[in-house]
């Protein structure tokens, strides 16, 4: 997933690299954050203010499984 580095008067802070094939919307990004901080908040104590998350979206051509690419 992603490393912990330090930031500020924060002792870590939680980083993210998330990559997908294809295209997300503006929407569905802001969900896909919004779960990632609420989650490292409640079971990791990190404040939601506090996590870095980065898309990496992929052009399908550029993607394959085994033998076959997916675009």
């Amino acid at each position: 997933m992603g490393v912990e580095f330090a930031f500020g008067g924060l002792k870590s802070v939680p980083y993210i690299s998330l990559r997908v094939a294809g295209q997300l919307t503006r929407e569905q990004k802001t969900a896909i954050a919004k779960e990632f901080a609420e989650t490292l908040e409640r079971i990791a104590g990190k404040p939601k203010s506090a996590t870095y998350l980065v898309f990496d979206e992929v052009a399908r051509e550029n993607w394959a499984q085994g033998e076959k690419l997916l675009g």
